[in-house]
């Protein structure tokens, strides 16, 4: 996080700046709108002091005309000033979706341990709509009825400056009761988001984690969670409506006084014949309007402190750091030569090193495979490899380069990685093959083919175009693993990694991927990590891997001869 970030309201203003002029067009129509606002009771105290009289001194006609044209225009200017005002409001909402998904993409990998998809997307998508439409929201009734009220402040003075004094009166009791109301609105409306964040969280395990949760019969359990959330995140919200709701009735028992004490003063001077008819009637419509004016302004404190508390969350992604860059060196395409040499590498609050003085040599070209029992390091290597995490001790080189020289992009674009967390995206067969890279028919096919899906894909009715839903949702698991591998093999990278790449697969399509993957051998840097040993026998180089170093490494053949861990671990899953 930065030491001292902007405040929400600057960085909001920050992102209005470049659509100010959309802004000043809706200012200005608002304006034009209000300035119309006093012509209604002038109208009315012209027509009832010379419209009554023995002689009238204007057409009929007129009047109803004037009445209409005025209320035309102030419709014309307010949905001009509406329309720029959403205009301005709907590119700043593109513009700060846009900033915030930069931040996430080139974010520190830190924070994806603490922040769910659910709430990034909440992030994201919904805060700066919310934000943008109360913010919009209240600048709009600020200047239709602000402004307004300024207009209809002067024709009162201009009406009866004394009387209009007595408005004045009002003010800094109103300002000390909106006050006391905004502090507690305020802190209300940062624990009613929080809770709704939370409560976002509770929802995204349920939905991610749906199979597990009937499974385990765990359904009570989770609606359990997900009331006691909902029901916190009610009276957070409950409380904060009322204390924004107080805001209305606490501002108009202190106007009705005023208004009291004005209205009986102006009945005795008409009393004493010192104001017209016309004259009374203009300036209780006028102080009228001007009160529900002042009523609604106090209404705009709620969303402006609820637009504040969500701008707070959503710009909280903007402090995120990036994540560590220091390369400045590029590779168009390695040779796929790798060194680790004594390397440790242990995780903030873990209590042991996950690689520990881990040495590791693999030449261009060359198979190697990583066993051993989970925790011993293996998925760290490749996380290492790709600089997601940074050694604390030792070096890793490529092609003989430190790869903290390297830049990240230039880095990872000599790797192709097969996760045993298979990730696709919500579109066609296709699209999750080519992924980020040129198309190339021909290509498509083989790595289809490769990975033994072309058959699959092909008897589709939309043949590659067929959708995989979220996530491959609509794939088998083993369809999603053999995607997953398909869009490895179409980037085509100098090293390939295979992380329990064929763990879901039968034995037909994992004898069809081993197949793929041997004529590439010599060819290509193969780095691969399996619990069932069947794969990784003919490899160039096994390393048996234990507490983050290797304990034994060999081909096949020479660690089963060895008879020790190995050994054991063949032995163990053939039992």
């Amino acid at each position: 996080m930065t030491a001292n970030p902007p405040s929400p309201a600057r960085r909001f203003w920050a992102f209005v700046r470049p659509h100010r002029k959309g802004l000043v067009v809706s200012v200005l129509a608002f304006l034009l709108a209000s300035a119309t606002e006093p012509l209604v009771p002038w109208l009315l105290k012209f027509v009832l002091d010379e419209g009554f009289a023995s002689e009238v001194s204007f057409p009929i006609w007129a009047v109803p005309l004037t009445l209409i044209g005025l209320f035309a225009a102030r419709g014309l200017f307010a949905f001009s000033g509406a329309y720029m005002m959403n205009r301005t409001a709907s590119r700043t909402v593109l513009d700060i979706r846009q900033a915030l998904m930069r931040s996430v993409i080139r974010a520190d990998a830190k924070l994806f341990s603490h922040m769910t998809p659910a709430e990034a997307v909440t992030k994201v998508v919904s805060n700066p709509h919310e934000l943008t439409h109360l913010m919009s929201g209240a600048l709009t009734t600020i200047l239709r009825d602000g402004s307004t009220s300024i207009v209809m402040l002067a024709y009162l003075f201009y009406l009866n400056w004394r009387l209009t004094l007595l408005t004045l009166v009002v003010v800094p009791v109103l300002g000390v009761a909106v006050r006391l109301i905004h502090k507690r609105a305020k802190r209300l409306g940062t624990q009613a988001y929080d809770s709704q964040m939370r409560l976002v969280s509770v929802v995204d395990d349920i939905a991610r984690a749906w199979r597990v949760v009937r499974t385990f019969d765990a359904g009570a359990w989770e609606a359990a969670r997900f009331e006691r959330e909902a029901r916190h995140l009610q009276r957070m919200t409950l409380k904060n409506a009322a204390s924004s709701a107080l805001m209305s009735p606490v501002s108009q028992v202190v106007a009705s006084v005023g208004l009291a004490i004005i209205l009986t003063l102006a009945l005795v001077q008409a009393q004493q014949q010192r104001a017209t008819v016309g004259e009374f009637v203009a300036f209780i419509t006028a102080m009228l309007l001007l009160i529900s004016k002042v009523r609604h302004l106090t209404d705009v404190s709620q969303p402006v402190l609820s637009s504040l508390v969500v701008a707070r969350g959503c710009f909280e992604l903007l402090d995120v750091p990036p994540e560590p860059d220091g390369g400045t060196l590029s590779l168009d395409q390695c040779r796929g030569d790798i060194s680790f040499d004594a390397v440790t590498l242990q995780y903030d609050g873990a209590e042991r090193a996950a690689l520990n003085g881990f040495t590791l040599q693999v030449g261009a070209g060359q198979t190697i495979a990583l066993v051993g029992a989970s925790g011993a390091g293996k998925s760290t290597i490749v996380s290492a490899l790709l600089g997601f995490v940074a050694p604390n001790r030792g070096h890793i080189t490529l092609d003989g380069v430190d790869i903290q020289q390297l830049k990240k992009a230039s880095l990872r674009r000599q790797f192709a990685v097969v996760s045993q967390d298979i990730v696709l995206f919500d579109g066609s067969l296709a699209d999750n093959v080519i992924y980020a890279s040129p198309r190339d028919d021909a290509r498509l096919e083989r790595s289809l083919r490769a990975a033994n899906l072309w058959d699959f894909a092909i008897s589709q009715p939309e043949g590659l175009q067929t959708l995989v839903g979220a996530n491959g949702s609509r794939l088998s698991g083993g369809q999603r693993q053999r995607l997953a591998i398909a869009r490895a093999l179409y980037k085509d990278a100098p090293i390939w990694v295979f992380d329990e790449a064929t763990s879901a697969l039968d034995t037909e399509s994992e004898r069809a991927v081993q197949q793929a993957l041997e004529q590439w051998h010599g060819h290509k840097t193969l780095i691969v990590i399996a619990h069932r040993l069947s794969t990784v026998r003919h490899a160039d180089c096994i390393h048996v891997l234990a507490d983050g170093r290797v304990i034994e490494q060999g081909r096949h053949e020479e660690l089963m001869a060895l008879g020790t861990a190995y050994a054991a671990m063949v032995a163990a899953q053939h039992q």
